[in-house]
């Protein structure tokens, strides 16, 4: 199974910017598509950003549109979140996940997860 490691995560202020990344383990990276979700305490997983395998398509949650942005950089096997003009309601746990074919928003169609990585803004 593929590995996936998140890194980026922080204590930060309202209206500041964060950029996650979601390091790879496998060559094969390139032709998944990538994900990321978040969840914050006694909330459902929630879905932020997809990118498809050329990185040609991207989707974005309603919450994070117009302030976050999802990348990837299939040479270097990661994938980015860049998160602008946060809000305390961004604060959660994020989480990288990868699947094998299809694009979508829901987080039971991942096979692959990382072990996330905490953001916390506050206010």
């Amino acid at each position: 199974q593929v590995q996936l490691v998140e890194s980026g995560g922080g204590l930060m202020q309202a209206g500041d910017s964060l950029r996650l990344s979601c390091a790879a383990s496998e060559r094969t990276f390139s032709s998944y598509t990538m994900a990321w979700f978040r969840q914050a305490p006694g909330k459902e997983r929630e879905f932020v950003a997809v990118i498809n395998s050329s990185g040609g398509r991207t989707d974005y949650g309603d919450s994070v549109k117009g302030r976050f942005t999802i990348s990837r950089d299939n040479a270097k096997l990661t994938v980015a979140l860049q998160m602008n003009s946060l809000k305390p309601e961004d604060t959660a746990v994020y989480y990288c996940a990868a699947r094998v074919v299809g694009v979508t928003t829901s987080p039971g169609r991942y096979s692959y997860w990382g072990q996330g990585t905490q953001v916390t803004v506050s206010s």
